[in-house]
């Protein structure tokens, strides 16, 4: 099963199985990780900002229009932001690195 990792904002690293099918929001809350999800998943909110780490972001498919506009929104904004709703779990993506973005 593919794995990734979670790094919170102090650094902590959590390495969890990553079932494909899932996306990063559904494997975070799977395993206990503080990644909000206001929406579930529908697209509608930014609370599931990530940050995905810079050796990742070109072997994701790029965001969406929506997602860009949900994205103007999240706090703490970077050129790797992405929502972890939108960003779905394969094979490909073994080994996976999101941090979770400051919320202050």
């Amino acid at each position: 099963m593919p794995q990734m990792t979670f790094v919170e904002q102090d650094g902590t690293e959590h390495k969890v199985d990553a079932p494909v099918g899932l996306s990063v929001l559904e494997i975070a809350h799977k395993h206990g990780i503080d990644l909000e999800g206001a929406c579930e998943g529908s697209l509608a909110c930014a609370t599931c900002h990530v940050i995905v780490d810079p050796a990742w972001a070109p072997k994701l498919a790029a965001p969406t229009d929506d997602e860009e506009d949900m994205l103007d929104l999240a706090f703490g904004l970077e050129k790797t932001s992405r929502l972890g709703c939108q960003i779905v779990m394969t094979e490909a993506l073994d080994g996976l690195v999101v941090r979770l973005p400051s919320k202050a």
